[in-house]
């Protein structure tokens, strides 16, 4: 080829559309073992994280996507995904989100990948020197942060904060998230170029970002958005080891940066299980017959375990209390993962036998069946079946509590034994609507049929990595069932699995049509608009109204009249929830909570006793509490917040179609 001519756009397509999933793995791979040393700090990391970003890039597009010629596309269509993804990641940027005051996931993602851009170790110091050493009365774990081996460990895996945390260094934590959530778009459209055409590419692109839980998870500090940028770019890299010229090299990077998603969302384990079984086959069939595609088995699932391996040792090594927390459903999936390798090794083992056996005619016919009885199934399922839990630990009864008071706001009977699963199906049809719903399912059962014949091999493992994946999420969601935040679940895999299906049999239907005497021009847009517009619809009520806006400068200020020798005691529940690793990790000072015995707030002569504590250890004493009464009996009562933002709609029965108002207090008393 001429050096001097361009690549011809479907090329240029698949190239960007897996430098994102690349360029993070490539990140990640350096930030981990920079922040178990203790060093995670931008001297070292930016130059290493850069150079192993572009050395991942390199190796996994000189190879396979350079001979993928299957991704066709035209500069238009090209140029119409990149304005999307531009546009959504501006978008979002403009409407961020500001949630820094611990109240549920965001927040504690935005202290932890505070902490890590300030201080570049884990675990996170108590300072018990500061308050005149260890006191039965001294509390230093707080909502989301636990007390762990005589330190403070974050909730969560530490990849998405390893990400956030590059972009605190940047000056733009709260942009991170934008920007990550237009790579997302980005590389769903590649991967909707390579399986169901250029055509489609920019349709899938529009409808997942403008989908609210895309909009949701891109605006705040969630590490949602990050998974589905690896997965699917994984997804992509292996379809083009596979159907390009990189073989090895590109399965191993694919493998890679599938696993790494468990770096970032420890559930992502399950998500993978399916690329474990499609490496086995790929194994097992380079023992029949050397040469491709078997000959790729064997790299995919190395990298494979190799990102999956560094994301559990992470777990284990960094965030053992979380694992430890989700130890009843963490348990069985290990020993699922297990099942899953001794299954793929007895088959892999059996496959010359295996190979004998010829499936009976009738199964191509069966598994469409059961793709579509299962969606029926669980279309119905809110009819047969309401799901519930009753609380056995405090865990539990707490989550029950808090149900049983959005259930008082929705207007809904109080039960905080209803978990709501039941309607997972319906999640998902409120927030791609029920025409993609209904396509995705018809493609999925035609799709079933083609490969259960030998066709349409390119879909194995996309359809297999959708369709696990949406099976598991719909049956057990296992998060609190308020809306938009339930809609974290569908947006790693379901909501781009069934967008990506679903302009798969849009492009299925133009082709039939065209087949025909009638023009099939109107096909496209009609698809397209049936894709778009309900998605868009139900984001409108909430697209334009960023949550937690405040809080930065809220926080800032107070940080700035808390005094730097301060060691900071916390009074009251709302406020040490809220406020002990804000205090301790943004705005650097030692912070613990007093111990309370009834009550919401401590006891006025435990206080006083670490207060005197405090000042033989030469700091100054500060308290914190929500209400001025509540400061105010230990000295002067100051103001430090007092904030009225938006925080999000807390939905269960409806899609949601506004925010709610928010209310953040904050009083100081020097004694």
């Amino acid at each position: 080829m001429d050096p001097t001519r361009r690549p011809p756009a479907g090329r240029v397509l698949a190239v960007v559309s897996v430098l994102p999933a690349l360029a993070v793995a490539g990140w990640l791979l350096v930030a981990l073992p920079l922040l178990a040393l203790g060093v995670y700090r931008p001297a070292i990391a930016v130059p290493l994280g850069l150079a192993a970003a572009a050395l991942l890039c390199l190796a996994g597009t000189r190879g396979p996507v350079k001979a993928v010629e299957a991704v066709e596309a035209t500069a238009g269509q090209v140029a119409a995904v990149a304005a999307v993804a531009l546009g959504s990641g501006l978008f979002n940027a403009v409407m961020h989100g500001e949630q820094l005051a611990v109240r549920r996931d965001p927040s504690t993602y935005a202290q932890y990948a505070i902490w890590l851009a300030r201080e570049g170790f884990l675990p996170i110091p108590t300072q018990v020197a500061a308050f005149g050493g260890p006191d039965p009365s001294l509390v230093f774990e707080s909502v989301g942060f636990y007390a762990y081996d005589g330190a403070v460990v974050p909730q969560f895996m530490p990849g998405a904060p390893l990400l956030f945390a590059s972009g605190e260094w940047a000056g733009g934590l709260f942009l991170t998230p934008a920007v990550l959530g237009a790579l997302a778009v980005l590389t769903l459209a590649g991967l909707t170029a390579r399986l169901a055409g250029g055509r489609w590419a920019a349709v899938a692109a529009v409808a997942f970002a403008c989908c609210l839980p895309i909009l949701y998870t891109s605006r705040t500090t969630f590490s949602e958005i990050a998974s589905a940028l690896l997965l699917l770019g994984g997804l992509a890299l292996v379809y083009d080891a596979l159907y390009g010229q990189g073989r090895r090299l590109g399965a191993a990077l694919g493998g890679l940066t599938l696993g790494l998603a468990v770096l970032v969302r420890v559930d992502a384990l399950r998500d993978v299980l399916p690329v474990l079984a499609f490496a086995g086959v790929l194994v097992a069939m380079g023992r029949r017959s050397p040469g491709r595609p078997g000959e790729l088995g064997a790299p995919l699932l190395a990298g494979l375990a190799a990102g999956a391996g560094l994301g559990l040792a992470a777990g284990f090594g960094l965030s053992r209390p979380y694992l430890t927390y989700l130890s009843s459903s963490l348990r069985p999936l290990l020993l699922i993962c297990a099942a899953v390798v001794v299954l793929t090794l007895a088959g892999t083992a059996a496959a010359p036998l295996l190979a004998r056996v010829r499936p009976p005619r009738w199964l191509p016919a069966a598994g469409a069946a059961l793709v579509v009885l299962v969606v029926a199934a669980l279309a119905v399922r809110p009819w047969v079946q309401t799901v519930r839990r009753v609380p056995d630990n405090d865990e539990d009864r707490l989550t029950a509590t808090f149900i049983e008071q959005i259930q008082r706001a929705n207007g809904l009977p109080a039960d905080g034994t209803r978990l709501y699963f039941e309607n997972t199906l319906h999640w998902l049809a409120w927030y791609v609507g029920v025409p993609a719903l209904v396509l995705a399912t018809l493609a999925a059962a035609v799709l079933t049929h083609r490969l259960l014949r030998g066709r349409a091999l390119p879909w194995l493992l996309p359809l297999l990595v959708i369709g696990w994946a949406t099976l598991a999420t719909l049956l057990r969601p296992a998060i609190t069932p308020d809306h938009p935040w339930a809609a974290r679940r569908l947006v790693p895999l379901v909501i781009p699995g069934v967008i990506l299906l679903a302009v798969w049999g849009a492009e299925r239907l133009r082709r039939r049509v065209a087949k025909g005497t009638r023009p099939a021009r109107w096909v496209v847009p009609a698809c397209a608009l049936l894709l778009v517009a309900p998605p868009a619809v139900i984001s409108i009520g909430t697209a334009f109204t960023p949550v937690g806006r405040g809080e930065a400068a809220a926080v800032a200020a107070m940080c700035a009249r808390i005094p730097r020798d301060a060691s900071v005691l916390v009074v009251e529940r709302v406020t040490g929830d809220r406020f002990t690793q804000v205090v301790r990790g943004t705005c650097g000072v030692p912070t613990a909570q007093v111990k309370r015995e009834d009550g919401d707030t401590a006891p006025g002569r435990d206080v006083r006793r670490l207060i005197e504590r405090v000042r033989a250890a030469g700091r100054v004493p500060v308290v914190l509490a929500a209400e001025e009464s509540q400061v105010s009996p230990y000295g002067p009562a100051t103001w430090l917040i007092g904030l009225s933002t938006r925080q999000d709609e807390r939905s269960l029965t409806e899609p949601p179609d506004g925010t709610w108002s928010l209310r953040i207090n904050v009083w100081m008393a020097l004694p």
